[in-house]
């Protein structure tokens, strides 16, 4: 199927627009990196205010139906490697993490289980399918998947379900398997398919690992007195911006005799951060329900020399150390 505007669904509506651009203050002339262009809503907005727009995208149909602009560049790839594509630093740079509600609303896709659809979640459109993970992983594998991106409890539960109903090629399949191994029942108030369906499209588009890529090629990219926004949707991802940004700007916590102390050697800070984590009004969550759990973490670039490869107190791999609890 081609791919045009109109058959992309319901419109991805960005979440937390003005305080996104209130914290980039994009000025003319300077230029600006979107580094998760979607359906360009920020891209628009800062193109509004006369600046200069590289925008990036891993998903080609984002690509496709890009409305052209003489001042949006549009880049396929994923933001994790900006630094690649940019010659000269820049003035703001801003990420929306996670899935795009186009993404969601396309069955063919295979993100979401409110339609039937092809176990496949890719935002690129290319490597690994969900299914081909889900039909060949070891159950102690997808077991550790469903529990550290999903935060799911019963992952172990779940990940036995699925090894004993291969293989799996549909959506609905999926959610009908989760819902089964947690005794879901319809009156439930969320619903058990939610955190397994989070967590396998993390693992495939290996999208924590990318937000970490990100965050450091916006210190490289960025110049001095440079804007940096990061909008989240989850506690995961929000920690990794948290703590980057915490990291970054000087804020290190002192050493324990459990922890080691990494603030005495840590380089000098290369953020100052903006203002308090910003979530959406009532209003705005209102009109636009995916804004429940956006979290927007700003701050600004100063000069000092990136850090690079130097050590930071969090990654994607220790996102969580909870016990599981299921048998």
């Amino acid at each position: 199927m081609t791919v045009t505007a109109a058959n992309l669904a319901a419109p991805h509506i960005p979440v937390l627009l003005d305080e996104v651009i209130a914290a980039l203050a994009p000025a003319p002339d300077e230029t600006h990196v979107d580094g998760t262009y979607g359906a360009g809503g920020y891209s628009r907005a800062l193109l509004a205010k006369g600046a200069r727009v590289l925008a990036f995208d891993r998903d080609p149909d984002a690509i496709a139906v890009a409305q052209p602009d003489a001042h949006l560049t549009l880049v396929e790839a994923c933001f994790g490697d900006m630094a690649a594509h940019i010659d000269a630093p820049v003035d703001g740079v801003t990420l929306d993490i996670g899935v795009s509600s186009m993404q969601l609303d396309q069955a063919a896709r295979g993100f979401s289980f409110q339609s039937d659809g092809p176990l496949d979640m890719r935002m690129a459109q290319d490597g690994m399918t969900a299914a081909d993970f889900l039909n060949t992983a070891d159950e102690a594998d997808i077991a550790d998947v469903i529990y550290r991106y999903g935060e799911e409890p019963k992952s172990r539960r779940i990940a036995r379900a699925i090894v004993a109903a291969r293989p799996l090629t549909r959506t609905t399949d999926l959610a009908n398997i989760v819902r089964r191994a947690c005794g879901y029942k319809p009156h439930d108030k969320k619903d058990p398919a939610t955190r397994t369906f989070q967590a396998l499209r993390i693992h495939i588009n290996r999208e924590l690992e990318e937000l970490e890529k990100g965050l450091a090629a916006a210190e490289l990219v960025l110049k001095p007195g440079g804007r940096l926004a990061v909008v989240t949707f989850h506690s995961l991802e929000d920690r990794i911006v948290k703590t980057f940004l915490r990291d970054r700007s000087g804020n290190t916590p002192a050493g324990s005799r459990h922890v080691p102390d990494l603030s005495a050697s840590a380089p000098a800070p290369t953020f100052a951060k903006l203002s308090k984590a910003i979530r959406a009004s009532e209003a705005e969550i209102e009109r636009n329900p995916r804004a429940r759990s956006a979290t927007l973490r700003a701050a600004t670039r100063i000069p000092s020399p990136a850090w690079g490869d130097a050590p930071t107190a969090i990654t994607h791999a220790d996102v969580t150390n909870k016990v599981r609890i299921d048998l």
